[in-house]
């Protein structure tokens, strides 16, 4: 098949001809802003969306950061029911902020861990214990992944609101040719069942 043929072929709503319907050039217009819609506000929205991911990210390493923490007691390893994943139990620590004043909190510990091991204890701006901050790369991955998201939803809407042109659209055909059909019917002195 030639080239020309098939640009001729996908323009077929739009030319002249008595079998083209009012419902085939509304789909083509509705199929042309679809592919605007997929090739236009998909990039935009991934960019928007990786670029959030990645500010937040950021945002979380420079609001958090890193203390070095006392284990108060030992973490048994007789234990093990209730260990983390990782064979990791929760065990208080205890803390000096930059400010000092001296604080504690409880954090993941490996299991045989003896007291007065030091220990790393990440800490929001109120001296919280928290979850470390994403690395670059992590973040880097984040930000990819949200944003190749984002344009995959956008490109699925686009597509399900076309899947839904085309129902609507097939039902008005239907109807036109049922319609039709019953004209023709009626001319040749048959009545539609």
């Amino acid at each position: 098949m030639r080239a020309g043929t098939t640009i001729r072929r996908s323009l077929w709503r739009w030319r002249r001809n008595p079998l083209r319907r009012r419902e085939d050039v509304i789909e083509g217009w509705v199929l042309v802003i679809v592919w605007l819609v997929v090739a236009l506000a998909g990039p935009v929205a991934g960019v928007l969306a990786a670029h959030a991911s990645a500010h937040g990210d950021a945002q979380r390493r420079t609001e958090r950061h890193s203390v070095s923490a006392t284990l108060v007691s030992d973490v048994s390893s007789t234990s093990p029911a209730t260990a983390a994943p990782g064979g990791r139990l929760d065990a208080t620590v205890r803390w000096t902020a930059p400010d000092g004043t001296r604080h504690s909190g409880k954090i993941p510990v490996d299991m045989g861990t003896k007291a007065g091991s030091r220990v790393t204890v990440w800490t929001d701006s109120r001296n919280q214990v928290t979850a470390a901050p994403p690395t670059t790369t992590q973040a880097g991955v984040d930000a990819a992944f949200m944003g190749a998201a984002s344009s995959f939803t956008v490109a699925t809407a686009a597509a399900a609101g076309y899947c839904g042109a085309r129902v609507v659209l097939n039902r008005r055909r239907r109807a036109a040719w049922e319609h039709e059909w019953e004209d023709v019917a009626s001319r040749w002195g048959h009545t539609a069942s």
